[in-house]
């Protein structure tokens, strides 16, 4: 089964090899055809990826459990 893949944006640089990143999601209400914006936070491992700063779009891939927090690992960056 092929792992869940997120594009999202850095809001925090929290240590060494760690980074939140926000997945911001948009869809239309079933009964009032209103688009409405969710977002979530995932905090994600950050080792082996060079240049990270904040407001960066990157692409995450869910993983193993790294930490109690961490189950999502920052895959690469994408260029703008």
């Amino acid at each position: 089964m092929p792992k869940k893949q997120l594009q999202g944006k850095i809001i925090s640089l929290s240590s060494d090899k760690t980074v939140k990143v926000e997945i911001e999601r948009q869809w239309q209400h079933p009964l009032y055809k209103k688009s409405v914006k969710r977002s979530k936070n995932y905090m994600c491992h950050s080792e082996g990826v060079d240049g990270l700063k904040l407001n960066d779009e990157v692409i995450i891939e869910e993983c193993r459990p790294v930490s109690k927090t961490k189950r999502f690992r920052v895959i690469k960056k994408v260029k703008k």
